[in-house]
């Protein structure tokens, strides 16, 4: 992809703001030769991580996407060597990363590609509340230190996100065209991504397949929820699981994501009636099956303790190399957090099961 800008920062939030004329540009590219017809609005969500189809629509809508310097119309069908701009006025500020020096637990560089295993409370790039000590601040420092700023596209290599409180891997472009087929991969949903999550209850089927959509929830906006495709509401999302292990009162299982939707694992084990672990947004912070003794309140507020945030881990992450076009595969060990957890449910485990016999 040649003169490729994204502004990583747009994908949050699109709006106009009537104390300043000047637009920013969030987005600017000179279409493929080899694109194939497609709409302008799918065709932008394609090329930005996370980005709803309602927010593109919308920019659309208010003429701040441009083609060949013209608006078009949502529908419109993007033909090779079209200039695409999409335009943007969030403040200057939220374009900026700064890099610093925060350790990065590095799985693998090389020219094309890093791969890192991401800890917990960590955003992965900056935004509203969290300008620094993100995933990318770090970036921008390795980045850095290596003088390998000229070379590298200006969101950073960002293809992909895990939440702030879910640990594992994490894949970033270091160039415009590993960028562009990394992120093409994510689209289209050829990435293997595998999760161990560890979820209230005692989860019945041996495994299974969670097929819904889902869309930020009408009342509280800080979470999403599941709707039918009736509803006409959000974005398909197919999760499969499996079990691992059970603990009578929570199951360690393991999720492989077919889409990646916003919080899309927590949003499907909380549909199922297994929320996440100590997962708070979601209500997995609360006791939600088990005894009234209060000797197993003390345990479970002592793992709540030991893993202060949701059970889930990004556990392995495969894609096709960009240049190579091989296979790669990375795979890391539950975050040390879970792992003390899960040990403590089979100890507990173990020694109910001896005082019943």
């Amino acid at each position: 992809m040649a003169n490729e800008n994204i502004n990583p920062d747009w994908q949050d939030e699109i709006e106009e703001d009537d104390e300043q004329d000047e637009k920013k540009i969030a987005l600017e590219l000179t279409v493929d030769a080899g694109q194939e017809a497609t709409r302008i609005d799918k065709f932008i969500m394609m090329r930005m991580v996370g980005v709803t189809r309602t927010k593109v629509q919308d920019a659309i809508e208010k003429e701040m996407v441009l083609v060949n310097d013209n608006a078009v119309k949502a529908n419109y069908k993007v033909r090779p060597l079209d200039h695409i701009i999409v335009y943007s006025s969030k403040p200057t500020h939220s374009n900026e990363i700064i890099p610093e020096d925060i350790a990065l637990d590095i799985v693998y560089e090389d020219e094309d590609v890093l791969v890192i295993n991401k800890p917990y409370n960590m955003v992965v790039h900056p935004g509203h509340g969290n300008w620094t000590g993100t995933v990318l601040n770090a970036v921008a420092f390795h980045f850095q230190k290596n003088n390998l700023n000229a070379a590298l596209p200006p969101r950073l290599g960002m293809v992909h996100r895990i939440d702030k409180d879910t640990s594992g891997l994490l894949v970033l472009g270091k160039t415009e065209q590993a960028c562009s087929h990394l992120g093409k991969q994510f689209f289209d949903h050829t990435v293997k991504r595998l999760y161990n999550a560890l979820v209230w209850g005692d989860v019945e089927d041996e495994q299974g397949t969670i097929d819904t959509y889902i869309a930020r929830h009408e009342r509280e906006r800080k979470i999403f929820t599941v709707y039918d495709a009736s509803d006409e509401k959000g974005k398909h999302a197919i999760t499969h699981y499996k079990i691992l292990e059970r603990f009578n009162y929570v199951t360690l299982i393991e999720c492989r994501l077919e889409t990646g939707r916003t919080h899309q694992i927590r949003v499907h084990m909380k549909h199922l009636k297994h929320t996440l672990f100590n997962d708070k947004m979601y209500g997995g912070d609360k006791i939600l099956k088990g005894t009234v003794y209060a000797k197993y309140k003390q345990f479970v507020d002592n793992c709540f303790t030991i893993l202060p945030r949701q059970a889930l881990h990004a556990k392995t992450l495969g894609f096709i190399h960009p240049t190579t076009q091989k296979e790669m595969l990375f795979e890391v060990p539950l975050a040390k957090d879970m792992e003390l957890v899960i040990e403590k449910w089979r100890t507990y485990v173990k020694a109910k099961k001896i005082l019943e016999e």
